[in-house]
């Protein structure tokens, strides 16, 4: 169709009469993006060329983007190319290179413009970004470094610092540096830091060998563009030789005892330095008895000094380390230090100390021969044989036997043992004495009191007093029929050889007849009742007490008490029947033998009684004196009762009265200062009347009857046997 009918067209339709919409410039161009971003080199060579992608305008015609147009600027220019579809796009031509180290980065304005009219148009920003390139090699502050160094400046001391920049960045402004030219002398006195420039020392510098070193130093970047700096180092003269001390001669060691102002060492000081710096002064740095005296040209004598604060003593200081300084008069001065060692000579002056005042052991007793009870240690500073300390035990006598027999001391270690088994019930404590001496020549010693005391251990059992214990003799007791609750009615009396808690005695009923009836004190061993007795209890009460003591492990004995609840003697059966309830029929034996022993002794009794009344009559006293006499051959051999700490506690006094037994067996004890004992008349009277209705009608003197009877009762204690009323 040629141009002539397409503009027909689009003004009437067509060729088939439709009609056409016409197109309004009412669209804009626009870009696919906001903003477009450059990184472009800059070794970027004059025009290179940079796309930039094509607007976009919904119209269509001539009202579709028809140009473009770039801001001006100093670097690029703009070219307008259409693409075989008819799109006009705009490229970027480089006009001139582009230099990073003047400008980073630029933006640049590019204007579409449409056809239509009115004309309309859209921008978009443009951000290059310049990228570095190696374009500038590295170039130093100056091109010649001078410094001046001390000889024998320490190691690591700065010299000077070599500086060059680069005007690229990042790798192409990085700079190293590195010796391009230098001697094998040179560098085995200097380092270069190839990061910061920094020239220190690394060897001895010595005016004397060199005065002045001269090196180049080379900055170069990251892609190889170097430049090069001269750097000249010039030694300064300094007072660089120390003095040197010699020891010539050393007695060593040096007794303690040595007189002051001995000579011990010749000490020589020398300087290689000239005029004042070799003046050189000689002393000792700290406080030692020891100083220098000047002697001939460069000696000094080493002598021990005479004041007495600074007295040799090997116990306090057993070695020196003489530090000897020698400084010249250089500037600055130099100074250098000898250590002279020196020990000392050990003398016999020190006797052992022992390490304590005394000493304390405490030991079991049944122990093993051999025991180890305490371990004596006594101190001597002196050295080696002087210092050997050897322990004896001094003579002496315990228990006016050797001391030697009853302990035993190690010579070497101080170990004190027991020789032979110790008993707390035979002697409690007893002291030795022990010496140390040491092996010097003469020989000193020191004495300790060394303490031992014995403990004691629960090895002895209880020991019933009354009643015997059970199964040596058959006790029986009277109890009223109308004694109210808490009457006391008996009491189990007993010792224990041990001490202290071994010796604590408990008691306990572990066997009763009616368990509800009576109770026991636990620490008193009274048995008092715990209700009224009435007419259905059981008129025959056996207990069995046991008496327990409170060592660890505890030990413990046990009796039995009969008792008979009746008012009067008369009214009690024979008591055989109790005696068999818990024994064998094998006591029948016993009781016969029991019976004529009673009678054979109550003969001997009556002749007794006969016999005094002839021999002297006194006043008439009480029959007992309130306390109960405890036979000597009821205790045990070795109970003994102090300060009332033992178990038999005096506080406790008793009355004696018979019981239902009493004519052939043994009493009773009851208290008689106590508000619950039984009353007296419900029990034996016990004035002489009541004595002779049972004995006759004899005229014999109180004083007579008691001790018969204490007599009597000792006998009986010390056999009691089961027997049966008359």
């Amino acid at each position: 169709m040629s141009k002539r009918q397409s503009d027909f067209d689009d003004a009437f339709g067509d060729a088939e009469g439709n009609p056409e919409i016409q197109d309004v410039n009412d669209n804009g161009p626009t870009f696919p993006k906001d903003k477009i971003k450059l990184d472009i080199s800059e070794s970027a060579v004059k025009g290179a060329r940079y796309r930039v992608n094509a607007a976009h305008d919904a119209d269509i015609g001539q009202n579709a983007v028809q140009s473009y147009v770039l801001q001006p600027n100093s670097n690029f220019i703009l070219n307008i190319l259409t693409t075989s579809s008819g799109i006009k796009y705009g490229e970027l031509v480089l006009d001139k290179e582009l230099d990073r180290e003047e400008q980073k980065e630029m933006q640049l304005l590019l204007t579409a413009l449409d056809g239509g009219s009115p004309q309309r148009s859209g921008t978009i920003t443009i951000d290059v970004t310049v990228l570095d390139a190696n374009d500038n090699a590295p170039v130093f502050l100056q091109a010649v470094y001078e410094a001046s160094l001390p000889e024998n400046s320490p190691l690591k001391t700065h010299v000077i610092t070599v500086s060059a920049t680069d005007a690229d960045e990042g790798v192409n402004g990085e700079v190293t540096y590195e010796y391009s030219q230098i001697s094998d002398d040179s560098r085995k006195l200097f380092s270069l830091d190839q990061s910061t420039g920094e020239i220190t020392v690394i060897g001895d510098v010595d005016f004397e060998e060199e005065n002045k070193y001269e090196m180049f130093v080379e900055a170069k970047d990251g892609y190889g563009l170097s430049s090069d700096a001269k750097v000249i180092i010039s030694v300064t003269d300094a007072n660089d030789n120390a003095p040197f001390i010699t020891l010539k001669s050393l007695t060593n060691p040096v007794p303690e005892n040595v007189s002051p102002g001995t000579e011990v060492g010749i000490i020589n000081v020398q300087d290689r330095d000239s005029e004042q710096n070799r003046q050189v002064h000689c002393f000792i740095q700290q406080n030692v008895p020891f100083k220098l005296i000047p002697s001939i040209k460069n000696y000094y004598s080493l002598v021990t000094t005479e004041q007495l604060d600074q007295k040799l003593d090997r116990e306090l200081v057993s070695e020196y380390n003489i530090t000897i300084s020698a400084t010249d008069e250089g500037s600055p001065p130099l100074s250098s230090v000898k250590v002279v060692h020196i020990s000392i000579a050990d003398v016999n002056d020190n006797p052992p100390v022992f390490e304590e005042q005394s000493y304390s052991s405490y030991v079991p007793e049944n122990n093993k021969p051999g025991h180890s009870l305490c371990s004596v240690r006594a101190h001597d500073p002196d050295w080696r044989q002087n210092g050997t300390v050897i322990y004896s035990l001094l003579p002496g006598e315990v228990n006016d036997a050797p001391v030697s027999s009853y302990l035993s001391v190690n010579g070497d270690t101080g170990v004190i043992q027991s020789v032979r088994s110790f008993d707390y019930e035979q002697f409690r404590s007893f002291k030795v004495y022990v010496m140390a001496r040491d092996n010097g020549s003469p020989p000193l010693s020191s004495n300790v009191t060394v303490s031992v005391f014995i403990t004691d251990v629960n090895d002895n059992t209880p020991q019933i007093l009354y009643p015997a214990p059970e199964g040596n003799s058959f006790m029986t007791e009277l109890v009223p029929k109308g004694a109210q609750g808490g009457s006391l009615v008996s009491k189990v009396i007993a010792v224990d050889g041990d001490s202290g808690q071994n010796a604590w005695l408990s008691y306990q009923i572990i066997k009763s007849t009616d368990p509800g009836l009576f109770k026991i004190d636990l620490h008193s061993g009274e048995i008092r009742t715990q209700r009224d007795i009435s007419d259905s209890d059981n008129m025959k009460q056996n207990i069995v007490v046991s008496v327990k003591d409170n060592g660890q492990p505890s030990l413990s004995a046990t009796c039995s008490i009969f008792l008979v609840i009746s008012d009067n003697l008369a009214e009690v059966p024979e008591l055989k029947d109790i005696a068999y309830e818990d024994s064998s029929s094998k006591l029948t034996s016993y009781l016969i033998i029991a019976l004529v022993s009673v009678s054979t002794f109550f003969l001997t009794f009556i002749i007794i009684i006969l016999g005094l009344r002839f021999c002297r009559r006194r006043k008439p006293r009480l029959l007992f004196d309130g306390a109960v006499a405890i036979p000597s051959s009821y205790l045990p051999p070795n109970y003994a009762d102090v300060d009332g700490t033992g178990t038999l506690r005096s506080a406790y006094n008793y009355d004696a009265y018979l019981t239902t037994g009493s004519r052939t067996s043994d009493f009773k004890f009851l208290t008689s200062y106590n508000d619950n004992t039984l009353p007296a008349d419900q029990t034996l009277r016990k004035n002489p009347t009541d004595f002779e209705e049972v004995f006759g009608d004899l005229d014999v003197t109180t004083e007579s009857v008691t001790t018969s009877t204490t007599l009597l009762l000792s006998i009986w204690r010390l056999q009691p046997v089961p027997c049966k009323a008359f």
